[in-house]
């Protein structure tokens, strides 16, 4: 079924990031940062699907004074080149998952909607690059994303400008009438899930995605942990991880603490005279669905008609490549 997955990052120098080397890794080209000199080639990745760039729409139709932002590499340079602090944000990622019920155009068409409400509303350049899921057996074949990449400045006939309202202070934001720049997070969030859910309902796919927590949608489950990517390339690897392994039996702790709520809350009547089955842990549910995932992906690797295209989407831990 579709999953609701948006994560937010920035690319900035205090953290030693590179925006050149961030979308030459995303679109899977051999790019040179003219900053510090340093290449970055990963042209020999195959599991890019699309990639392109947006303006806004002011631009649509401009000739060749806006090739410079058609340019990955010269749009990316261009970023690095127009900060100058030392902590300054150069980039910003909004890495989505796309769902496996939409066929590959579809989800490109889904993934270039929303980067076009992104440069509209901030008019800035994006670039996106969506991605097949990882052929890797220990991977989820589901896992198709799209990786979103977008300047913190505004384009300009000119070049690059002003800071966007999305990277100013919330101080700068009071002061020309602006909401607190969180209220733009939870827009993009809402956004994402509007797209995404017009886009299964014009394939006519009954699933549906929602933005909101668990609480807000009245449902009374823990989440599964969020285990951090250092950790969670250790566990693909079949390593012993142990901060994934405490995050694992820190959210089974709470899972068992509101069965145990749950046992408390029926009638004592109820509980003597009823035997009900033992419900299966999360951890059982999802070994064994790997477990038939497997024995599925063996299946298809003996057929002479396999599909070997298979690849990777779970619940939101994978979407990383």
């Amino acid at each position: 079924m579709a999953v609701y997955f948006l994560y937010m990052k920035t690319f900035g120098r205090a953290g030693g990031s590179s925006a050149v080397s961030a979308i030459a890794y995303r679109a899977g080209e051999r790019i040179r940062d003219e900053r510090t000199g340093r290449i970055f080639d990963h042209s020999h990745r195959r599991d890019v699907m699309h990639k392109e760039i947006l303006l806004p729409g002011e631009f649509a139709g401009a000739g060749a004074g806006m090739d410079w932002a058609r340019d990955r590499a010269a749009l990316w340079n261009a970023a690095e080149a127009a900060e100058i602090r030392k902590n300054a944000r150069v980039a910003r990622e909004y890495l989505v998952a796309l769902p496996a019920e939409l066929s590959a155009e579809q989800r490109v068409v889904l993934a270039r909607g929303f980067s076009r409400d992104l440069a509209e509303r901030y008019r800035y350049a994006v670039d996106f690059a969506v991605h097949a899921p990882r052929d890797d057996p220990r991977s989820d074949p589901r896992n198709f994303h799209a990786h979103i990449l977008t300047t913190t400045r505004e384009v300009t006939a000119a070049g690059l400008g002003a800071k966007t309202a999305l990277d100013l202070q919330d101080s700068k934001r009071r002061e020309l009438g602006l909401q607190p720049v969180v209220y733009e997070l939870l827009f993009v969030r809402e956004r994402w899930a509007t797209l995404t859910n017009e886009a299964l309902r014009s394939a006519h796919i009954e699933a549906r995605v929602d933005h909101r927590s668990l609480r807000a949608q009245g449902i009374d489950r823990e989440p599964l942990p969020r285990i951090p990517r250092a950790a969670f390339e250790i566990d693909r690897r079949g390593e012993y991880s142990e901060v994934a392994e405490r995050l694992r039996e820190n959210q089974q702790a709470r899972v068992q603490a509101r069965l145990a709520q749950g046992v408390a809350a029926i009638p004592e009547n109820l509980s003597q005279n009823s035997s009900p089955r033992s419900p299966q842990s999360l951890e059982d549910i999802r070994r064994e669905a790997r477990e038939n995932w497997l024995q599925m992906r063996r299946q298809q690797v003996a057929s002479p008609v396999a599909d070997a295209a298979a690849a990777d989407r779970g619940n939101g831990q994978e979407i990383d490549g």
